[in-house]
């Protein structure tokens, strides 16, 4: 089918006029992070991330966001690629019950679990440490990464698992050492989305590590900093959020091809 020069115009035109949309936001705040006159510098230059990094201690929140996420990530990833593998290949006793379960995780907005978590974690004395976000964070995200894996492990021939059990591999080594080295694509952009929805939560931050500065996210933190009367200086407030913004741009810039690989793979199968 060709299309005509006025139709590869018109769409040229309107992917140029959504990029600008797009990218104006991120433009307009790193050059009001860069716009160093308000904070006692003259012209362009980082002295509002050095105002920013040294009134809002946001190094204290970075490490704890990285290590939340990353903790998350592990766990969340070896626990649905074992739930995952035994949905998909295994006859589990009420499967069905624990996919509608799965799926009731889904579909349910985790705002109305903020209340019992809260609940929960007080009774467990975990509010204000890690674990307090750490372990809903898991429970959040499994129900996703279940679907997730149980689909690619459902998408594998069924003669390559015959092949490897027919040389003597048990299920554990058929996981191990055929699907997984497979699985590379699925489990990279699973994680990869789990990262960024861990590092980028603030809901359950908000509520549930409200008082310990030492485990307050990155999200948590910049909203506390530009909320503050302290940092009432817009170019500083830009450059907070650049400081907090930064590690999962990076994040993303260096796994796209993972993640887009992944999710066009998993389209196509």
């Amino acid at each position: 089918m060709r299309v005509s020069r006025a139709e590869s115009a018109v769409t040229h035109a309107l992917l140029v006029i959504a990029s600008i949309i797009a990218v104006y936001p991120l433009v307009s705040i790193v050059m009001s992070s860069l716009d160093g006159g308000a904070a006692g510098g003259d012209g362009f230059g980082l002295n509002n991330f050095a105002v920013a990094w040294e009134r809002g201690g946001f190094g204290n929140a970075l490490l704890s966001s990285a290590a939340i996420s990353i903790t998350v990530v592990l766990v969340t990833v070896a626990v649905v690629c074992l739930a995952g593998y035994a949905l998909a290949t295994m006859q589990v006793p009420g499967g069905r019950v624990i996919l509608l379960v799965l799926l009731l995780g889904l579909v349910l907005p985790y705002e109305v679990t903020v209340l019992p978590l809260y609940q929960m974690m007080s009774q467990w004395n975990l509010l204000d440490t890690s674990w307090a976000l750490i372990l809903p964070q898991i429970g959040l995200s499994v129900p996703l990464g279940v679907f997730w894996m149980r689909s690619f492990f459902a998408s594998v021939p069924v003669e390559l698992l015959e092949a490897a059990r027919i040389d003597g591999a048990s299920r554990f080594e058929v996981m191990r050492l055929v699907l997984l080295p497979i699985a590379g694509p699925a489990v990279g952009t699973l994680s990869t989305i789990l990262f960024l929805f861990t590092w980028n939560e603030f809901l359950l931050a908000l509520i549930l590590v409200p008082q310990n500065e030492l485990v307050q996210t990155a999200p948590l933190a910049l909203s506390f900093f530009a909320g503050a009367g302290r940092a009432s200086d817009p170019g500083v407030t830009a450059a907070a959020a650049v400081l907090v913004a930064l590690p999962i741009v990076l994040a993303y810039v260096l796994l796209q091809r993972r993640l887009i690989t992944g999710l066009t793979e998993g389209a196509v199968k």
